[in-house]
């Protein structure tokens, strides 16, 4: 690949069904088309956003800040994954292409953005002959003029400027600070800095606390979720596979919405004791349990993490009855610990001491409460892997490069959204568990904001009470 090519989105490796390009094919394609004047369209979030760039520019006086949307991923051969920008990238500038790149440059005491996108290339041979980028395969780009009015930045150039531009920057002996993993070829161009971990651990900072627009985007990504978590029911029987119930739900995230913000989990009987079960191959018993975790990602790219377990034939056993409400009432004690001011971790803390208390009752734990919960031991994990919180927004693991002292061991504060999500998972060999729990996972997950003086649940439209997921479902095949 030569060095023009570094920054611009490869072109497919040619094959052997390809036909030969003469150039008189390529002169003939070039004319004859008729101009499309450029869309007037203003990104809806643009001030936003700007205010945004804007604030992140501040904490870097005089330096240059390079972000890039990423490449796009090859899936197999010349076949890639349906791209998505880089989530830092998106909360940015709200959208973005394969290959595109924002910088913002010192100006005086601000910065200006220069968003270098690719352009058209009508007129040219990778208008017709690329498979991967050409406008007459692919469709048309949005372009270099209208990227400078939809998105409102300073200055917009063509994508294959950037090759130049950033070796000119690397040798400028500016400060440059680069946000890393997202593009190979931008990665090898600079050396690697501190000043590069530090502007990932400023961004995602900056996303903890979400605003009005991130919240009504969050509700709207729970209440397609819960479209698709009925459509599942509605594909939920003895006997039909967990493939059937991961399609239905992305069906309905795809005809209402971006996408799925993950890999659905559908897990079938003791599949749902494999907390990231994602092959999808398995059939659902008729008197069992399915687990599903699943949530839409709406057009913004911020998405639902919801988990319900249903009882396949729509009533609970007895046995899967005790498991589901013992963590129904740990979920409840960790709502109830999301408050402001609360640390991060008081909700995990609360949902496992109820947890434990349950797992002992159930004869499950044959140690003193106290003793189970030390932090020496911890017994109670060897049937609940994980805590019960993490952050939530433009990606469904939010804020993951955020310092631990404000995360983890961080204050909870007004606008900060995170799941709640106990479970217990009996696996279907464990002699410690008694004979009848074998083989139950159970789960049971919201998406809960921090408000002013309390919180608001976004995913409560979901039933999640025994007697209410049973109503649900029965109403739904009625």
């Amino acid at each position: 690949m030569s060095s023009q090519r570094t920054l611009t989105p490869p072109t497919a490796a040619t094959t052997g069904h390809d036909p030969n390009t003469p150039p008189a094919l390529v002169a003939f394609m070039s004319d004859g088309w008729i101009d499309r004047p450029a869309a007037a369209a203003v990104h809806p979030q643009a001030a936003r956003l700007r205010a945004r760039r804007a604030e992140l520019a501040r904490a870097y006086p005089g330096e240059y800040l390079v972000i890039p949307a990423g490449e796009e991923q090859v899936r197999a051969n010349d076949t890639n994954f349906r791209f998505r920008p880089s989530s830092d990238f998106a909360y940015l500038l709200g959208d973005g292409e394969p290959g595109a790149l924002l910088v913002l440059e010192p100006d005086g005491p601000a910065h200006r953005a220069t968003l270098f996108v690719p352009a058209h290339n009508r007129g040219q041979a990778e208008f017709f002959t690329d498979r991967v980028y050409g406008e007459l395969w692919v469709g048309r780009h949005r372009g270099v003029d209208e990227s400078h009015t939809y998105f409102g930045v300073d200055a917009t150039r063509p994508l294959g400027d950037a090759e130049r531009y950033l070796e000119e920057l690397g040798g400028s002996g500016h400060a440059v600070r680069v946000l890393r993993g997202l593009h190979r070829g931008i990665d090898a161009r600079f050396a690697q800095r501190d000043g590069d971990v530090a502007l990932a651990t400023h961004l995602a900072e900056m996303r903890l606390r979400k605003d009005d627009y991130e919240l009504a985007e969050l509700r709207k990504a729970c209440a397609i979720t819960k479209r698709g978590f009925e459509d599942a029911i509605r594909a939920m029987r003895g006997g039909a596979s967990e493939r059937a119930i991961e399609a239905a739900f992305w069906s309905r995230a795809r005809i209402e919405a971006n996408d799925v913000g993950y890999l659905t989990i559908a897990a079938a009987g003791d599949h749902a004791c494999t907390l990231h079960w994602n092959r999808n191959d398995g059939t659902l018993p008729p008197n069992g349990l399915l687990l599903l975790d699943a949530g839409v990602e709406c057009d913004s790219l911020y998405t639902a993490d919801v988990t319900r377990t249903l009882p396949v034939a729509g009533t609970f056993s007895p046995e899967a009855r005790a498991v589901y409400e013992l963590v129904w009432e740990a979920q409840r004690a960790g709502i109830e610990a999301v408050r402001p001011g609360n640390d991060f971790l008081e909700p995990n803390r609360r949902a496992m001491r109820v947890l434990t208390e349950g797992l002992i009752e159930l004869g499950v734990l044959r140690v003193g409460l106290e003793e189970a919960l030390d932090p020496d031991r911890q017994y109670y994990r060897r049937y609940t892997l994980h805590n019960v919180s993490h952050m939530l927004g433009i990606d469904v693991h939010d804020c993951a490069s955020a310092r631990a002292e404000t995360y983890k061991f961080g204050t909870l504060r007004e606008g900060m959204v995170l799941t709640v999500e106990p479970g217990l998972y009996f696996q279907p060999d464990d002699a410690t568990v008694p004979e009848r729990f074998r083989g139950i996972g159970v789960r049971i997950e919201d998406d809960v904001a921090v408000t002013a003086d309390g919180s608001e649940n976004l995913s409560a439209i979901l039933p999640s009470r025994v007697d209410e997921v049973e109503s649900w479902i029965a109403g739904l095949r009625s």
